[in-house]
C-alpha cells in the first residue's frame, strides 16, 4: 500500500505512506493502521518523505493547485519482500514494482 502526491513542490513527489508484507489474505485496512494501531499481522512500513514510518496525511502549501493524491496496492508474485527495516519509500516501491502482478489506484485531490 502506498500513498504518492505527485504534485508536491520538491521535483520528485512526495511519499506519504508505504505500508508492505500485508498478508494477502487482508481485505481491508483497520483505522490506525497507517499509525502502527491495528496494522496487520506481519505488515511492516517504511520510511516517507516526512522522515518517519507511518501514514502522513495530506498538506499541499496553501493556495497551491489541488494536488493528487494516489493510494495504491498491489498483489504481488511474492510472499513477502525482503527489504531493509530502514528502507525508503523509492527502495520499497522499486521492490514493490518489481513484484507486482497487478494494481489498483484511488486517487483523492486535496487543496488548502
Amino acid at each position: 500500500m502506498t500513498a504518492y502526491d505527485p504534485d508536491a513542490p520538491t521535483g520528485s513527489g512526495w511519499w506519504h505512506w508505504v505500508m508492505y508484507n500485508i498478508p494477502a489474505t487482508e481485505t481491508g485496512l483497520a483505522a490506525g493502521a497507517g499509525n502502527g494501531r491495528n496494522a496487520p499481522r506481519g505488515s511492516q512500513q517504511g520510511n516517507t518523505d516526512f522522515g518517519t514510518k507511518g501514514y502522513g496525511g495530506p498538506c499541499p502549501p496553501a493556495g497551491d493547485k489541488p494536488h493528487h493524491y494516489h493510494f495504491k496496492v498491489f498483489a504481488l508474485k511474492v510472499d513477502k519482500l525482503d527489504v531493509p527495516g530502514n528502507a525508503t519509500a523509492a527502495m520499497v516501491g522499486f521492490n514493490l514494482n518489481a513484484n507486482k502482478l497487478a494494481t489498483a489506484t484511488v486517487t483523492g485531490l486535496y487543496a488548502r
